[in-house]
């Protein structure tokens, strides 16, 4: 088995729409970014890319690559998936926890969690997603942005 650890953040901007584990959030501030700015699937895609050694996500997907520009990052997410099947690698549990003020992560977990464990080929009850507040510390205290935190478990595909 095999552990990694991911990490994004992203400022609020406007004009763009708020997407956290592929699901939109009405908010109105999205987040800026290259791609959709999904921290949620950036950050497990950095746990997965860990725990295989394969570098992180801008290395695959970098930022001054036009091919990416405004991309749906939980099919950023189902590419990391593929590397490491292709490597004999598969998930097994991913735990994330957003950083923010607002907005409240609690209404949409479950649907976060949803649609990570569809894209990953995980149960949902092997993805858990929660949100905590910074306590008004910090850039993120001030809802400058967000933060994602990820770890995520993978062993050898049988």
């Amino acid at each position: 088995m095999r552990v990694g650890l991911g990490y994004d953040s992203h400022r609020f901007a406007p004009g763009r729409r708020l997407v956290l584990g592929g699901v939109p959030i009405p908010y109105p501030l999205g987040l800026a970014g290259h791609s959709d700015a999904d921290a949620v699937a950036h950050a497990v895609a950095d746990a997965l890319l860990g725990a295989a050694a394969l570098g992180d996500i801008g290395r695959h997907f970098p930022p001054t690559d036009p091919r990416w520009r405004d991309a749906d990052s939980l099919q950023l997410l189902g590419k990391v998936a593929a590397l490491l099947a292709d490597r004999g690698l598969r998930p097994r549990h991913v735990d994330v926890t957003v950083v923010t003020e607002a907005p409240a992560i609690a209404p949409y977990a479950e649907e976060m969690r949803r649609r990570l464990a569809g894209v990953l080929g995980l149960a949902v009850e092997a993805v858990s997603v929660k949100g905590k507040s910074n306590e008004g510390l910090g850039w993120i205290g001030r809802g400058e942005g967000l933060a994602a935190f990820a770890v995520a478990l993978v062993d050898e595909a049988r």
